[in-house]
């Protein structure tokens, strides 16, 4: 192994962010997807504050684990049944709405 005299600078991804939001097709695609990344991010605080895994919400949302891990991670989006059942899973109401 090589040893370097160079400094390996390490970016957080705070400062990756900035860096690509500077670019305009990134930024729109980023902002297009924010409601995935609200709903991804709601789904797993709750069901961490549940101290839940994936598989026992899908249990008690009657599904499988694959479908929570495809719903936080973005890959598929819920129908509204479904996201009533994981509401009912968690015990939290669900809340929907359109703006401020």
């Amino acid at each position: 192994m090589c040893a370097s005299n160079h400094k390996m600078e390490m970016k957080n991804w705070k400062q990756v962010k900035k860096e690509l939001l500077k670019n305009p097709d990134f930024r729109k695609s980023y902002e297009a997807s924010e409601p995935e990344y609200q709903l991804a991010r709601s789904l797993i605080a709750a069901r961490i504050k549940k101290d839940l895994t994936q598989a026992q919400l899908a249990r008690r949302a009657g599904t499988k684990q694959s479908a929570i891990s495809r719903i936080e991670g973005m890959t598929t989006l819920p129908s509204l049944t479904t996201l009533k059942k994981l509401s009912k899973a968690l015990n939290i109401p669900l809340d929907i709405r359109f703006g401020d």
